[in-house]
């Protein structure tokens, strides 16, 4: 396992060690072993996406929403803030 997740509710991983392009990406999910190939370098401790992300939708880390997609976000790509922007929730 080179990335892992918090809640099932998540839509990205966190690289647990540096993660080249093409290089898949496993991590652990609902009891099973999941793979995703790496669409860009990813440094250790950023996110990953685990599925397709769209435009203007929640990205969702350790089950709480992070941010909103600030482009389309393809399996595999890096994200980080570059491709998401702040939301704050109405409280």
């Amino acid at each position: 396992m080179n990335a892992m997740i918090i809640d099932e509710k998540d839509n990205v991983a966190v690289a647990i060690e540096p993660i080249e392009k093409g290089e898949e990406v496993t991590f652990l999910a609902a009891g099973e072993t999941r793979n995703v190939k790496a669409a860009e370098d990813i440094t250790i401790y950023h996110k990953i996406a685990i599925c397709q992300i769209k435009k203007g939708e929640p990205v969702v880390k350790y089950g709480q929403h992070i941010g909103l997609a600030a482009e389309d976000i393809a399996v595999g790509r890096h994200v980080h803030v570059h491709n998401v922007e702040s939301h704050r929730e109405e409280l």
